[in-house]
């Protein structure tokens, strides 16, 4: 019970990619959870709450650098730790 206080509150806009200015390190800490229109999603690399989208990997395609090209999906975004 007493770890829920010390969990920093998720925030609205959230990268997993560390050199992004939304990246949050504090968050990563502890296993954060995401759901698209319900439904529970494993790949997510950014979300944002309030304009309802995710940023998944779009296959096995890569861009020039060499990471993954990302897809938008829209939705009910629901991000809650696990």
């Amino acid at each position: 019970m007493s770890d829920s206080l010390t969990r920093p509150e998720l925030p609205d806009h959230l990268s997993i990619d560390h050199k992004s200015p939304h990246f949050n390190a504090a968050v990563f800490e502890h296993s954060i959870g995401i759901r698209l229109n319900g439904k529970a999603r494993h790949d997510v690399e950014e979300y944002c709450i309030s304009e309802g989208w995710v940023k998944v990997p779009a296959g096995k395609a890569l861009d020039r650098k060499g990471n993954p090209l990302m897809i938008k999906l829209k939705g009910t975004v629901e991000a809650f730790y696990a």
